[in-house]
């Protein structure tokens, strides 16, 4: 094996790397309540995260063996991987640059509004048919029967810095006055019509606040907290994929001007 097939090889090991943490931070989005059932954000950094793999192992089987085919595959492959990558991040970053959240004077957590997020997301989220998909899945998820069991007083409940989906869909607004029995049964509000959410508040547990507009904000809120998140993994992972596939290309072209060459020598002895 040639000196820049070595070299082509490292850095395809390299790549194979970076798929790690995409994966990971795929894994850790799919298996996040909001993104089970928001069903567009739960796949894409997994997949690609998955194709990368594949691609940097297409290119180090093909650097290493020194199969030619194998290598124009994958740098083709890697190109179009990180202008995806790269669209997805910019993506991400734009849909979630716009923070929805505001302080509540006492509380731990804050609450959110939905006209605090990007048109996109919030059109996306909140459209009637999209709604009521994301409503019936969360009231089946136990992400507020979690609260129940962690926190059995209101001062602890009051001070902790629960989640945005948790804060907007397992509570109602505090702006409604309702008095604290625990962190999913709230009664007689003091101030019923400050917000149209109040009288959407239930205590059936599967109703909750599922339908309040806060609960919608909170969806995004945990959207936008998680893939800010994912956002740092693809940032390196870009970074990085870049670097290699500069480097890698110009390693494959020495490559072949070093096969040329041999060829050259050998028609001519």
């Amino acid at each position: 094996m040639g000196m820049s097939n070595k070299v082509t090889a490292i850095l395809n090991f390299i790549a194979l790397l970076c798929s790690i943490p995409l994966i990971t931070s795929g894994i850790w989005l799919s298996k996040k309540a909001d993104n089970q059932c928001v069903h567009l954000f739960r796949w894409p950094v997994l997949i690609l995260g998955i194709l990368l793999l594949i691609v940097s192992l297409a290119g180090f089987v093909g650097s290493y063996w020194n199969r030619q085919g194998l290598l124009a595959f994958y740098l083709f492959s890697m190109a179009a991987l990180i202008v995806v990558l790269l669209i997805l991040l910019i993506f991400a970053f734009v849909v979630t640059r716009h923070d929805g959240s505001y302080i509540v004077p006492g509380r731990g957590y804050r609450e959110y509004r939905v006209e605090g997020y990007s048109s996109w997301l919030r059109n996306y989220v909140t459209e009637s048919e999209n709604w009521s998909k994301v409503r019936s899945c969360l009231a089946q998820t136990d992400v507020c029967t979690e609260l129940s069991q962690e926190y059995s007083s209101a001062d602890h409940f009051f001070s902790a810095h629960i989640s945005p989906l948790q804060s907007g869909c397992c509570k109602p607004p505090t702006i409604c006055g309702f008095t604290y029995v625990n962190p999913t049964f709230w009664v007689n509000p003091a101030n019923p019509t400050s917000d149209p959410d109040c009288l959407v508040w239930s205590n059936d547990q599967h109703q909750l606040c599922y339908g309040c507009k806060a609960c919608q904000a909170g969806v995004l809120g945990n959207l936008r907290k998680e893939w800010r998140k994912a956002n740092i993994a693809l940032i390196i992972t870009v970074v990085v994929l870049i670097c290699v596939y500069i480097i890698g290309c110009s390693a494959y072209k020495n490559a072949q001007t070093q096969e040329l060459f041999r060829r050259y020598k050998d028609g001519w002895a």
